[in-house]
């Protein structure tokens, strides 16, 4: 019997546990995980040409999902638009994800220390530009990477492309 694309998609979506097994063993077969994190609430071109290009820099790209609870602590009690479930399942569909988990935490920082990936992933606007180094103010993740000698890759950001604008010009609707 086959499985139809519904369920496929669903079986990207992993426990924190279980991300962790299925990482460990691709890394011990010498694939390079990369991962990158975010809210991914109301999805756009930004995210689309990020999430392909991460996914080009190594064998595998990891999506760590901020939980509802987390999105509401560091941008906005109205925020998420779109609950944890379906923008998990969202995300899982595109085939540039090879694996989501949803993290409750309000930094991946304790998702990194458990993965361990070869490669972070992180929009440009996350470099100082006054010496082109990790902004650890607004990244608090690049502590962790640096920790184990992790690699960390800023992809250019996509002008007036955020999900911040896309709600202020539906605000402004008639």
């Amino acid at each position: 019997m086959s499985k139809t694309i519904q369920e496929l998609t669903q079986k990207k979506i992993l426990t924190r546990t279980a991300l962790a097994a299925e990482v460990n063993r691709r890394q011990q077969t010498g694939e390079r995980c990369v991962f990158t994190n975010g809210c991914f609430d109301l999805l756009h071109l930004g995210h689309i040409r990020y999430l392909q290009e991460a996914r080009a820099l190594g064998d595998f790209l990891v999506l760590g999902l901020n939980s509802d609870e987390s999105v509401h602590r560091f941008k906005s009690p109205t925020r998420p638009l779109v609950p944890e479930d379906e923008r998990a399942e969202i995300m899982a569909a595109l085939s540039c994800i090879d694996y989501v988990t949803i993290f409750p935490e309000t930094t991946a920082g304790a998702l990194i220390d458990l993965l361990q990936p070869e490669i972070y992933v992180k929009g440009a606007d996350y470099v100082r530009a006054q010496d082109g180094q990790p902004d650890t103010a607004r990244l608090p993740e690049a502590k962790h990477v640096m920790a184990y000698n992790g690699e960390m890759r800023f992809i250019t950001y996509l002008p007036h492309h955020s999900t911040t604008e896309l709600i202020t010009k539906i605000k402004r609707l008639p």
